[in-house]
C-alpha cells in the first residue's frame, strides 16, 4: 500500500516539569514509580481534556468527515505567509490531533528541521551544483524544470525576504507536542510529478514554459502574498504561467489534489489507542486529522473527498516522447555548444596574452632571425 511506504514522525512530548498541574503535588517517589499503563492513560487525557469538541477555527480551515466518524481539518495556507503560520498553530491546539499530514514528499522534508535562516540563504542560491544534482536525481529534462520552478520560488523568496513553508515548520513543532500524534508526509514526490509534467508537454510548450520562467521578474509586496489567501501565490503564479497548457496543469495541480486527498482518507482511519503493553486488547477510536495544504488545493480535495481514488496511475512515469529527446539533444548540444565555444575564446585570448609578451615578442624575432639565416 502507498500509504506504508510514506515516511512518518511520531511526535510523543515529554512533559515538562515546569507545566501547571491540577490539584496538589504528588511525592516525587509517587511519580516516579507510576507505571507505563498509569502514563499512557494520563497522557490520553491530557489530550482528550485539551482537545476542543466545538473548537473555534480560521476561515481558512476546511472540515471534512469519514463514514466512520473521523474528521479532518484541511488548512488552506500560503506558502509566503506569516498568518498562515498562526492558523496552523490554532488549529492543531484546538483539535489536539492524532494525524497531521503536511502537502511535502520525502524529497521536501529537509525543510522541516532547517532553520529560516539557513533556508532563505538556500531559496536564494540556485547555482551550477544544485542544477547537477537536479539533473542526476530526476533525468536533465525534470531536473531543468525543477531548477526553472526553484527560480520562481526564489524570486518570491528574494521579493519578500522570506523562505518558504514556514507553515510546515510550524505544523511540525506543534505536532510534537501533542500526546500520540503522527506526523505524515501527503505530497506526492517530486520527481514523479516533474517527470509526468515534462510527458505532458509538446517540444514547443517545453520551451515556451522554459522561457516563461527564466524572465519571471514582477515586483510581489506582502499585501500581495495576503490577498491570495483564497488561492496560494507560488501556485497562482504557476496557474498564470501555465495556463494555456491545460495538460501541464492536470499534472502539477489536478493529480496532486487527488493523491493528497487520499494520503488524507488514509490517515483519517480509526485511530488505535496507545497500549502499555502488548497483553492489552487493541482499541480503535474516530481519527482527528490536520492537513496543512496550499490554499489552491483545498477545492480539489473537496471534489475528491467522496469519490473511490486510485493513485496507482498518477504514480506511473510515462515513457519519453520524441519532443522530448529532440528537446534533451538540443539542450546538450546547446550546453555543449557553449562549451566548445568558450574553450575556443578563452584558448585564442591566452594566444594573444602570450604573443603580446615582450619575452614571447624576443623568443619570436630571434626565431624569425635564424630562419632567416639559413
Amino acid at each position: 500500500m502507498q500509504e506504508e511506504q510514506q515516511p512518518e514522525a511520531a511526535a510523543d512530548p515529554v512533559p515538562s516539569s515546569d507545566a501547571p498541574e491540577d490539584g496538589p503535588k504528588e511525592p516525587s517517589s509517587v511519580s516516579q514509580n507510576i507505571s507505563d499503563a498509569d502514563a499512557f492513560k494520563i497522557l490520553l487525557e491530557m489530550k482528550m481534556k485539551k482537545r476542543q469538541k466545538k473548537p473555534t477555527l480560521p476561515s481558512t480551515v476546511t472540515e471534512l468527515g469519514t463514514e466512520d466518524g473521523s474528521k479532518v481539518y484541511v488548512v488552506g495556507t500560503a506558502h509566503f505567509s506569516d498568518s498562515s503560520k498562526k492558523d496552523v498553530v490554532k488549529t492543531i491546539q484546538e483539535v489536539q490531533p492524532d494525524v497531521v499530514v503536511v502537502e511535502l514528499c520525502q524529497y521536501r522534508v529537509s525543510m522541516l528541521k532547517m532553520d529560516e535562516k539557513t533556508l532563505l540563504k538556500e531559496a536564494k542560491e540556485i547555482n551550477l551544483e544544485k542544477l547537477q544534482q537536479a539533473i542526476k536525481q530526476n533525468g536533465v529534462m525534470s531536473g531543468l524544470m525543477q531548477m526553472l520552478l526553484l527560480k520562481v520560488s526564489a524570486h518570491i523568496t528574494e521579493q519578500l525576504g522570506m523562505a518558504p513553508g514556514g507553515e510546515f515548520r510550524e505544523a511540525f513543532k506543534e505536532a510534537s507536542k501533542v500526546p500520540f500524534c503522527k506526523f505524515h508526509l501527503g505530497d506526492r514526490p517530486i520527481p514523479v510529478t516533474f517527470k509526468r509534467a515534462i510527458a505532458a508537454l509538446s517540444f514547443w510548450q517545453k520551451v515556451k514554459l522554459a522561457w516563461g520562467l527564466c524572465f519571471l521578474s514582477d515586483p510581489i509586496s506582502k499585501d500581495d502574498v495576503e490577498k491570495c489567501k483564497q488561492k496560494d501565490l507560488l501556485e497562482q503564479m504557476m496557474a498564470e504561467m501555465i495556463g494555456e497548457f491545460p495538460d501541464l496543469h492536470r499534472t502539477i495541480v489536478s493529480e496532486r489534489d487527488i493523491y493528497l486527498t487520499y494520503m488524507l482518507k488514509q490517515a483519517a482511519k480509526q485511530t488505535e489507542l496507545p497500549r502499555a503493553s502488548e497483553n492489552e486488547p487493541r482499541k480503535y477510536i474516530p481519527a482527528v486529522v490536520v492537513g496543512v495544504v496550499g490554499m489552491g488545493h483545498v477545492p480539489g480535495i473537496e471534489k475528491n473527498w467522496n469519490s473511490d481514488l486510485n493513485i496507482q496511475e498518477i504514480m506511473s512515469v510515462p515513457p519519453p516522447s520524441a519532443s522530448s529527446k529532440i528537446f534533451k539533444f538540443v539542450i546538450k548540444a546547446t550546453v555543449f555548444g557553449l562549451m566548445g565555444y568558450g574553450c575556443y575564446r578563452i584558448g585564442q585570448r591566452t594566444v594573444q596574452f602570450i604573443l603580446s609578451m615582450p619575452a614571447a615578442q624576443s623568443y619570436l624575432q630571434k626565431l624569425t632571425e635564424i630562419r632567416s639565416q639559413h
